[in-house]
């Protein structure tokens, strides 16, 4: 017989990798927007987990927009 599994809610400030969604409502930033700035090559603060799954680094993206005026 397997075990049930638990669920593990982390706060989101907590966290070490957002999905595009939770960053862009942690941030007040347009989900299109995030998306824009996460194509560009030079992108420091996403990697990607799998063929389809792809995740922002909360802490990259603080610097990113601490550095920013414009987003």
């Amino acid at each position: 017989m397997s075990t049930p599994k638990k669920k593990i809610d982390v706060p989101i400030k907590d966290r070490y990798l957002l999905t595009y969604y939770e960053a862009a409502a942690y941030f007040g930033i347009g989900i299109n927007r995030l998306r824009e700035i996460c194509k560009d090559p030079a992108c420091s603060f996403v990697i990607t987990t799998g063929e389809k799954k792809t995740m922002v680094i909360r802490t990259k993206l603080e610097e990113y927009i601490a550095e920013h005026r414009y987003i």
